[in-house]
Order: C-alpha cells, then sequence, then structure tokens
C-alpha cells in the first residue's frame, strides 16, 4: 500500500526506446556499409557517433536507477536490460571496426546476409520494447527473433564451411572467419536481449 503512494519512474521505458532506436539503426548502418565498402571511413565514423549516444543513455539509466525510490520493474532488471541493449551495441561497433581493420574492399554474400539478418532481428527487439508491457506482444517478437537467431547460425555455418572449400587463400579464410564470427556473436546477442525482455515481460505483465 504504502509505494502504491509513491511516485514510480516510469521514464525508464522512454529510455529504453532510444536505445532500442540506437540498436535498430546502428544496425541499418552496418548493413549500408557492407553494402558501401568504399566509404567504410565514413559508415564507421556514423556508427561509432551512435555508439557513444548509446553508451551515455546506458550511464543515464544506470544513475537514475540509484535516483529513483520506486522503479517500474526491479533494479536488477533494469539494469541487465539496458546492459544488453548497449552490449549488441558494441559489439555492432566491432564489427565495424574489424571491417575496417582487416582491409575489407569486396564483401561475399553471406556477410551481407547476416547483416539483413541483424536488421530485422534488431528492429524486432525495438517493438519488443516499445510493448515490454504486454506479454503476449513480446512473446510474438521474442519467437521471430529466435527464428532469426536460427537463420543466422545456418548462414553462418554454410558461409563457414566454403571458406575452407578448394584452395583457398589463406588471408581471406582469416578475414572472413573473424568477420562472420563477430556477425555471428552478434545475432546470438539479439537473442540473449529477447530472453531478458521475455523474462523482464512475464514478471510485469
Amino acid at each position: 500500500m504504502f509505494g502504491r503512494l509513491l511516485p514510480r519512474d516510469d521514464q525508464f521505458f522512454e529510455l529504453f526506446d532510444q536505445l532500442a532506436a540506437h540498436l535498430a539503426t546502428t544496425a541499418r548502418m552496418l548493413d549500408a556499409l557492407f553494402g558501401d565498402a568504399a566509404h567504410v571511413t565514413e559508415h564507421v565514423k556514423a556508427i561509432k557517433d551512435i555508439e557513444h549516444k548509446a553508451d551515455l543513455l546506458t550511464a543515464t539509466v544506470n544513475q537514475r536507477i540509484d535516483k529513483s525510490f520506486i522503479t517500474p520493474i526491479d533494479r536488477e532488471d533494469i539494469h541487465t536490460l539496458a546492459s544488453r541493449l548497449d552490449d549488441v551495441i558494441d559489439l555492432l561497433d566491432g564489427t565495424s571496426r574489424r571491417f575496417q581493420m582487416l582491409h575489407i574492399t569486396h564483401v561475399l554474400p553471406p556477410a551481407k546476409q547476416l547483416t539483413g539478418v541483424l536488421v530485422r532481428a534488431t528492429t524486432e527487439i525495438q517493438a519488443a520494447v516499445s510493448e515490454m508491457r504486454q506479454p503476449p506482444a513480446v512473446n510474438q517478437h521474442v519467437a521471430l527473433i529466435k527464428h532469426l537467431e536460427e537463420e543466422g547460425d545456418a548462414i553462418y555455418h554454410e558461409a563457414v564451411g566454403a571458406l575452407f572449400a578448394g584452395n583457398p587463400d589463406p588471408l581471406d579464410v582469416i578475414r572472413w572467419k573473424e568477420m562472420y564470427d563477430t556477425l555471428e556473436r552478434a545475432t546470438d546477442s539479439c537473442m540473449g536481449v529477447a530472453q531478458v525482455l521475455q523474462s523482464i515481460s512475464l514478471k510485469n505483465g
């Protein structure tokens, strides 16, 4: 009863929406980079700018946890969700920097397929975040993200196998194995975000 008389800080949901929007934007920008290797420097800088904004937002969430007397969901859940969203953005940023570091000039088709999967997965995450107070809607998004993770895994396994077929250039194998691994980690991390969202939604729906 006492808790109901105190104001709840619902701005956390707005901050989550902003973080999820940054995530979806970063995925689209990464997809654009993989379709425009000639302008890698500009793409990498743009992604880094979004990553920096996400870091500031995550810090804002954590500061707000400390200042809020009553939070709309568990403090630990708030921290976990913000951190997981930020982690995926960091992975996407790291992928773009690896792209530049490895001096990639020609993108293999499976890599572009994987960035497309990431675009779709992060779009579903953004939708799930906006509907996180509605468990049935969140469950639908989580099911789609799981399907996308499986699609990404299938692309990854086939792509890595193809690297070692015939008599490949060892440098190309090293370069693309690194890129595929990084893209696959990002896809897996999207599923991690989805599981956190599902847990929060079920506890608070």
